[in-house]
């Protein structure tokens, strides 16, 4: 994957929804089972991975708000 599409695909992140990332991370599963190539499975797991840490800092950050209320 290059890296502008990294760049598109993180600031789709940024703005996306829990809903549209959830359904996002579904539809890269699905795509992962039908994908062959060694590239394209990397570049769905990277997808997967940049997905799981913008959940986990949502996750902390709500955390850390909860904290301060």
């Amino acid at each position: 994957m290059n890296k502008l599409t990294i760049k598109a695909f993180i600031a789709w992140l940024d703005t996306a929804t829990t809903e549209q990332i959830a359904s996002k991370k579904d539809e890269i599963f699905r795509a992962y089972e039908c994908v062959s190539s060694r590239e394209g499975k990397a570049d769905l797991r990277l997808c997967l991975r940049l997905i799981d840490e913008e959940l986990i800092a949502r996750l902390e950050l709500s955390r850390l708000d909860q904290g301060r209320g």
